[in-house]
């Protein structure tokens, strides 16, 4: 009987293939743990050390960034929103591949496929090209994101000039237009206009909503709308809203200026508030609920039925009541419908989905969806912020997550919109400003601890009283509820109005 424990003896030919196609995979495996491996101990050793000590110097690098973040949050922001240097990082991704899917090919070669049999020739070839194109592609999606956030940036941060902070705030005009079919590039009217007051050293931010029916307003003094119209803007049917299509219909009032639709509506923001504005930000509202699917929806407190366009639309339906998280669609018509509802009671909702994407946004959902971000941000917004100012920004709103934000809304019962006092309105404001603008040992904990310490805690305003006539349900707390915002036109909604804006959503 034959031993079955028997094993015929490798040849030494057999053996020496064994060896050869060990030797073939492992140089493989050292250039994909570190390439430059195999030609330091097989090949071209000068080509393995110059490769070695690139991949060192780029580990090293990224370790000094990495520390140095640790201490000086900013970096990152300064680096990510550096236009020529994110095209030589692009550049780099893109030789980069090129190069380790060079290493790997002369590592293949090394390797010495025609001395190994057929079918372990096919298994090197077949792991080589796969590691060949896996690091490759990898470095080339990562070059395409790199080109897609510079362009990005290129983009939306167009303006050339940094500003300073006003009296210790920078006031950011962020105004919300309808796209009109692609004529132009924004829509000629804007649907909302609201200012952001943002504490230049602890990020508390103040949001300052304006009616788009505001009336008789005068313009920021020695404005050229100023000039036009000394006792404020008085012309048959003038609005706020429609303070960029008359401008824009007199292009010679603003000579130079590349959007006289805009400049004019910043002259009217500016005497509006007595602020002066920092810089603006125009969204597409068109496009707005892409940046919300972009980022994976917003969750929001719906306290009635909100409609979702209007009786005569074939899609007409409601958003019903509960907390849920919803998509863009959902959002725009959260933020927009007026039907069944007042202007006043939508900027109150537009000032809750403002504060759930500031709250609910994290860094990590960004990166997650960031080419949707990209695409998104892209297409829909427009800045004159610079790309030098994004850091400082980005710093900032990172601390204003952490804080309370008020809000304060120029509209009835609390400003008469057809005939509105200005100097009443100027006082407004500034009361608002100064009770979010923290004193300066508050200031100074904020900076030297973590976002928010130190702050003065204020109660929200809330609305009294039982609903009148014209009033919805009340909310579960007794309050009024109104076009799907606490309180109501008569009394005025919560938050339009309150020292925290998220109690009041």
């Amino acid at each position: 009987m034959a031993d079955q424990n028997y094993r015929p003896q490798r040849t030494a030919a057999e053996r020496a293939s064994r060896v050869r196609f060990r030797r073939a995979m492992a140089l493989l495996l050292i250039t994909l743990l570190l390439p430059g491996s195999a030609q330091l101990v097989a090949g071209n050793r000068r080509v393995g050390r110059i490769a070695i000590w690139t991949v060192f110097g780029i580990a090293v690098t990224a370790g000094l960034v990495f520390c140095i973040s640790l201490l000086w949050h900013g970096l990152i922001f300064r680096l990510g929103t550096t236009p020529w240097l994110l095209g030589i990082f692009r550049l780099a991704l893109i030789a980069g591949a090129i190069a380790w899917a060079a290493l790997f090919v002369d590592a293949w070669r090394l390797g010495r496929p025609l001395e190994l049999d057929l079918k372990q020739r096919r298994i090197v070839v077949a792991i080589n090209g796969a590691l060949a194109f896996s690091v490759a592609a990898t470095m080339i999606f990562g070059a395409h994101l790199v080109g897609v956030h510079k362009g990005m940036v290129e983009t939306i941060f167009a303006g050339a000039t940094a500003a300073e902070a006003h009296n210790g705030r920078f006031n950011v005009l962020l105004a919300g237009a309808d796209s009109d079919g692609g004529k132009t590039r924004w829509g000629l009217r804007p649907d909302s206009l609201t200012v952001a007051s943002i504490d230049a050293v602890t990020g508390r931010t103040v949001l300052i909503g304006l009616p788009r029916n505001l009336q008789n307003f005068t313009f920021d003094d020695g404005s050229p709308m100023d000039k036009e119209f000394p006792r404020g803007f008085d012309c048959d049917g003038c609005y706020l809203n429609g303070v960029s299509t008359w401008a824009g219909e007199h292009k010679e009032l603003y000579k130079g200026e590349k959007d006289p639709g805009m400049a004019a509506t910043v002259d009217a923001v500016e005497g509006i508030t007595d602020l002066q504005m920092s810089y603006y930000a125009i969204v597409d509202l068109n496009g707005f609920e892409e940046i919300v699917d972009a980022i994976g929806g917003v969750t929001l407190k719906v306290r009635q039925p909100i409609p979702v366009g209007i009786p005569t639309d074939s899609f007409y339906t409601h958003i019903q009541p509960g907390t849920k998280k919803l998509d863009g669609w959902e959002t725009l018509w959260y933020a927009r419908a007026r039907h069944d509802s007042d202007d006043y009671s939508r900027m109150a909702r537009q000032k809750c989905v403002l504060n759930a994407i500031l709250q609910q946004t994290s860094p990590a959902d960004v990166v997650r969806h960031y080419q949707d971000v990209a695409k998104a941000t892209g297409s829909t917004i427009t800045t004159s912020v610079p790309p030098s100012e994004i850091e400082r920004f980005s710093m900032l709103a990172l601390k204003a997550k952490s804080q309370k934000i008020s809000t304060l809304s120029l509209v009835p019962p609390l400003v008469n919109t057809s005939d509105p006092d200005m100097s009443e309105i100027h006082a407004e404001v500034r009361k608002a400003v100064k009770k979010a603008t923290p004193k300066k040992e508050e200031a100074f904990n904020q900076e030297s601890a973590s976002p928010g310490d130190g702050e003065t805690k204020t109660p929200t305003r809330k609305a009294e009283g039982k609903p009148k006539a014209g009033d919805s349900e009340a909310d579960d707390k007794g309050g009024p509820v109104t076009g799907g915002a606490l309180g109501s036109r008569n009394k005025g909604y919560q938050a339009n109005e309150t020292d925290d804006l998220a109690s009041a959503c």
